[in-house]
């Protein structure tokens, strides 16, 4: 069962933003990229307070995705990612970005331990992933 409203249509952008974002880190990172999406969208707390759908929190600005300022995000959904994008709108979660709302890639550096206030949750290849406390948003803790 879904865990967010994701129309079809919806359904695509979130596989066409996990493809654009993660590609070169494969399944897993694509997943975790589909997490945050997610999360983002049931969170309705700090900077995602009102995000209600996937198209809203892609294009959130400011706080949206680098990779709608590329081509690439433009073209069509693989089936590929369109079953990765349905795994995480059906509850699937991938440690470390479980919970997250936040990811990035920091260069030659190492992941922080905390960034703009929120505690790294872990790494996966080049990404790193900071999830909000359970007391600041509880709604991304929910089963």
């Amino acid at each position: 069962m879904a865990v967010i409203k994701a129309p079809a249509d919806q359904v695509k952008m979130l596989a066409r933003l996990m493809r654009a974002e993660a590609e070169g880190e494969g399944v897993q990172g694509m997943l975790m990229v589909g997490n945050v999406g997610v999360n983002r969208v049931r969170a309705n707390c700090l900077d995602f307070r009102g995000i209600r759908s996937i198209q809203r929190m892609i294009y959130q600005s400011p706080g949206g995705f680098e990779a709608v300022q590329r081509p690439y995000f433009y073209q069509r959904a693989r089936e590929k990612e369109l079953r990765l994008a349905r795994r995480v709108v059906n509850g699937e979660r991938v440690r470390p970005a479980s919970n997250a709302l936040w990811f990035f890639r920091p260069g030659t550096v190492g992941c922080p331990g905390v960034w703009y206030r929120q505690p790294n949750t872990g790494k996966h290849k080049k990404h790193c992933f900071f999830a909000p406390l359970r007391t600041n948003c509880p709604d991304v803790y929910r089963g």
